[in-house]
């Protein structure tokens, strides 16, 4: 099972950890958070949201709308689980397809 799918499904209690499991790999290695590219948003409101959510600068924000819109998807954060959360979480308040990978 990829870690990915085991944190989700950690957070989500469908995953239940033996007593000897070391679960720290879940939340404290380096994570990310992946913005997909929609057809639904501008690029104005992608960007603003961007802002929002990790305070980089209009230009930064720019950059990663832009990446998403044409490879498909782009990084966004990458960094401890509780920030990734919580950049996702903004990030997915106007409906914005994203990912955490751990």
């Amino acid at each position: 099972m990829s870690n990915s799918l085991r944190f989700f499904q950690y957070l989500t209690g469908q995953y239940k950890p033996s007593e000897t499991e070391d679960t720290s790999t879940l939340l404290g290695s380096p994570s990310k958070v992946i913005l997909y590219n929609d057809n639904w948003h501008t690029f104005d409101e992608v960007i603003a949201q961007i802002v929002k959510a990790t305070g980089y600068s209009t230009a930064r924000a720019e950059a990663i709308a832009l990446e998403a819109h044409t490879r498909g998807k782009a990084l966004v954060y990458e960094g401890e689980m509780e920030e990734c959360l919580r950049v996702n979480s903004v990030l997915e308040e106007i409906g914005l397809t994203t990912q955490i990978e751990v």
